[in-house]
């Protein structure tokens, strides 16, 4: 698996299959990227300037909004990942 290094984040992004109320289904090339994901990996946290680690706003396990051009996209065992920095988190979704 990946480990993300200082303040960044690894997400597995959530696809939402997108049907119209008529039953029909919308192409992949039809669709927007999803902005959605999964955290499944987190880094240690940024230094600050007195040379003490930042939290991470978020953890292992919640689902987050993010920037719609963030990060960089990695394909392991057919599993879409993104690699982003936390402060393309825009929203965490509860």
């Amino acid at each position: 698996m990946l480990k993300p290094l200082g303040d960044r984040i690894v997400i597995k992004v959530i696809e939402d299959t997108e049907q119209t109320s008529g039953g029909i289904f919308i192409p992949d090339s039809a669709k927007e990227k999803p902005q959605k994901g999964e955290v499944v990996a987190v880094g240690e946290g940024k230094i600050n300037d007195k040379g003490e680690r930042e939290p991470m706003d978020v953890k292992k396990g919640d689902t987050i909004l993010y920037a719609k051009y963030a990060g960089t996209d990695i394909k392991m065992d057919g599993v879409e990942y993104k690699i982003l920095s936390v402060k393309d988190a825009l929203a965490i979704i509860e």
